[in-house]
């Protein structure tokens, strides 16, 4: 009886197979690219096309009113961005409403993360509660602080006078109208670090815990000793996070005090829109955006170095 042999020397049959992955792999890759177009020719249209147009414009001695970058003028723009009391008179007080508002958002937020952890029922409606204000907009968020702030007719002064306390002028003045919009803010966003923290907590094993109460650590102990160390990744990006969202603060200054009285309480980001759309110097605000951008960039490089310095000390 006869016996046929295929041949196969050049190992076709096993090379078909990782010639197959690589075309599959490549047709993937390739609809990836396809299907992420339409997103970074947005990006690149409204994003990266108007930045690098403002870095051009901050050399030049443009306005809003006419057409074109204008007359060339260097580095002049920076030199009265750096030489003007008002722009960091206005970067004042965005770092004074930022140190209002990180440390009671990362730790408000933590605990209420750590209390809605522990509770057994009705964890989903607290997450709800917490949650809520965030998603509500700017704009109606401020409307109705500002009739709760309001000297005559406002909640907060009718309450305090109940309490025998002389309400201040919570708008009016410039220490309260800080603190006013600091805990506007707070009550606003405080809801999206707590879902960060619920988050990490949840990716936090019960068997540590278990192990903790075997030893016999008390509820303090263990917070201190097991808690925040596992957590020490996610405060570190809340914390960075809300740094970064609080030195932009625009929305809730501009609705409620408008930069006043004066301009005591003008953040940066108002100050470059009262440049740019009301003085029309175009040129000017754009500068004045390029130095903001290095200091935020700054802040974020920070923020890198202490999350990649987080995650060694977690391996370790």
């Amino acid at each position: 009886m006869a016996t046929t042999v295929i041949d196969d020397p050049a190992g076709m049959v096993a090379q078909a197979r990782p010639t197959k992955k690589i075309r599959a792999g490549r047709d993937e890759h390739r609809a990836g690219w396809w299907f992420s177009a339409p997103f970074l020719v947005l990006y690149l249209l409204f994003l990266i096309g108007p930045a690098l147009y403002g870095v051009v414009m901050s050399f030049f001695n443009s306005t809003s009113v006419r057409p074109g970058l204008g007359e060339y003028v260097g580095l002049q723009n920076y030199r009265d961005i750096f030489g003007s009391s008002d722009f960091w008179a206005s970067m004042g007080h965005t770092l004074w409403f930022t140190v209002l508002t990180v440390p009671p958002l990362v730790v408000i937020a933590f605990v209420l993360a750590i209390l809605t952890e522990r509770v057994v029922r009705g964890r989903s409606f607290f997450r709800f509660i917490f949650f809520a204000p965030f998603v509500m907009p700017a704009t109606s968020v401020t409307l109705i602080f500002t009739w709760l702030y309001a000297s005559e007719i406002g909640l907060v002064p009718h309450w305090l006078d109940k309490l025998g306390i002389t309400s201040p002028n919570l708008l009016g003045e410039t220490k309260w109208a800080f603190i006013s919009v600091a805990v506007l803010t707070i009550w606003w966003t405080v809801g999206f670090n707590f879902v960060l923290f619920l988050a990490g907590l949840q990716d936090v094993s019960r068997d540590v815990y278990e192990a903790a109460a075997i030893d016999g650590a008390s509820p303090l102990r263990t917070m201190w000793s097991v808690t925040l160390p596992l957590l020490r990744p996610t405060i570190v990006l809340v914390t960075m996070l809300q740094i970064l969202a609080s030195l932009q603060i625009f929305n809730q200054m501009y609705l409620m005090t408008g930069g006043g009285p004066g301009t005591s309480t003008r953040p940066v980001m108002e100050f470059i829109y009262d440049v740019g759309f009301s003085d029309y110097r175009a040129g000017y605000a754009a500068a004045a955006t390029m130095v903001y951008f290095a200091v935020v960039l700054i802040v974020s490089i920070i923020w890198y170095a202490l999350q990649r310095y987080s995650r060694k000390g977690v391996r370790a």
